[in-house]
């Protein structure tokens, strides 16, 4: 590669195709939490100078996806459970909120815009890749938040939605392989009704139990694979 297109690239696009592929793996949990990004390494996988690498890790950052250390090494972001409580009472808030708003003051082209991103994540769930699901949820939930006009509320969620899409991504692994619970596509229309109908109150509700059952969905993810029946051996009686 000649130093002319090296620097065009550095100076261009370059940093948007890292950026797309880390937080793709990301997100889809390729590049396990906690894992280190070295520049140099990537740099090299990508074959471009640092320069756009560190621009890519800057915007992952700014979503919460990647995290500098006091050395200055950057790793993926842990998933931290103890947190996940305060995480989902946000979440809650920022739910109910923006489908509360979107009940009261959706247009016509709202609901067409609401309509097909659930359209597309019901396409999302047949093909079974937990990433298209992730990001076809977030975008299903986006368009409720755009419809309720509050850009700041609407910019907070999309934050949350952002942080919690491994989470989703792991609760989806759970469902699929366990086969207990259930996707949430029926809330979801559920969801759009109660927004078309006008019907604040009940798009409130639906909101919050949406929450809930993620919730939900989680915890049991996290007790299967953190409770286990494996015997660590007889324990010798005290003499």
């Amino acid at each position: 590669m000649s130093d002319e297109t090296e620097t065009k690239r550095a100076k261009g696009t370059g940093w948007k195709s890292v950026y797309e592929t880390l937080r793709n793996e990301i997100l889809a949990l390729t590049l396990a939490p906690g894992q280190l990004l070295d520049e140099n390494s990537l740099a090299e996988r990508f074959d471009m100078s640092r320069s756009p690498v560190r621009e890519a890790l800057i915007r992952l950052a700014g979503e919460d996806l990647v995290v500098t250390l006091s050395n200055r090494s950057t790793i993926v972001a842990p998933i931290e459970v103890a947190t996940f409580p305060k995480y989902v009472e946000a979440l809650d808030i920022a739910q109910r909120m923006n489908t509360r708003l979107a009940a009261e003051l959706r247009t016509e082209t709202d609901l067409k815009a609401i309509t097909k991103r659930q359209k597309e994540f019901e396409a999302a769930v047949k093909t079974g890749n937990h990433l298209q699901m992730s990001e076809a949820n977030k975008q299903f939930h986006m368009a409720i938040a755009r419809a309720g006009k509050n850009p700041y509320l609407a910019s907070f969620y999309e934050r949350l939605l952002n942080q919690g899409q491994r989470m989703l991504h792991l609760h989806f692994e759970y469902l699929e392989r366990t086969h207990e619970g259930y996707l949430l596509t029926d809330e979801h229309n559920q969801m759009l009704e109660a927004i078309r109908a006008k019907n604040v109150d009940l798009a409130d509700e639906l909101a919050h139990a949406h929450t809930r059952q993620f919730q939900q969905n989680f915890m049991d993810f996290m007790r299967e694979n953190y409770t286990t029946d494996v015997s660590l051996g007889r324990r010798k009686p005290a003499e």
